[in-house]
């Protein structure tokens, strides 16, 4: 098993426990960490919904993101992944949501949003919602997604193991 298996059945465990749901929003993983929960089995009982929001429209479209946030900060800003993160708690059934918004590359980048860059957004019920700037470097779009899932699999851990 990989790490991803192990963390995403910890989550899955964990949930269950709690008899809590998660959601997630992705954009430069494209439905990795969705995947990843619901590859274990049971995760039905804890994984709400996950929705995909690549292009610009869709991060407006499906969990809120405003107009002005896209055109002030872009797509790739931690603002855009608190505002999907928030979107999809407000679209759906989960207490935690996790969303991810970033630059995997080989092309995209600049000097002030360089490949490798992702932000994650993470809001829970009843609590502020938080991001986490990761910088993984230019080491390759596969190798960027997978880092982005396993950072985030940990967060919605630390998160449930820490949510009262």
């Amino acid at each position: 098993m990989t790490d991803n298996t192990d963390l995403a059945g910890k989550l899955v465990e964990l949930m269950t426990s709690q008899a809590r749901m998660v959601a997630t929003v992705e954009s430069c993983t494209g439905g990795m960490i969705a995947a990843a929960i619901t590859d274990i089995a049971g995760s039905s009982a804890v994984f709400d919904r996950g929705f995909v929001t690549y292009s610009n429209e869709a991060k407006r479209d499906l969990v809120g993101v405003s107009y002005s946030t896209l055109a002030e900060h872009g797509a790739v800003s931690w603002q855009t992944a608190v505002e999907m993160a928030d979107g999809a708690l407000a679209r759906s059934r989960a207490e935690i949501a996790i969303s991810v918004t970033g630059i995997a590359g080989p092309g995209g980048g600049s000097p002030d949003k360089p490949v490798g860059l992702v932000y994650m957004g993470l809001a829970c019920r009843g609590t502020q919602t938080r991001y986490e700037k990761l910088l993984f470097g230019d080491i390759g779009r596969a190798p960027i997604r997978q880092a982005t899932v396993k950072r985030a699999l940990e967060a919605l851990i630390e998160t449930a193991e820490t949510a009262t």
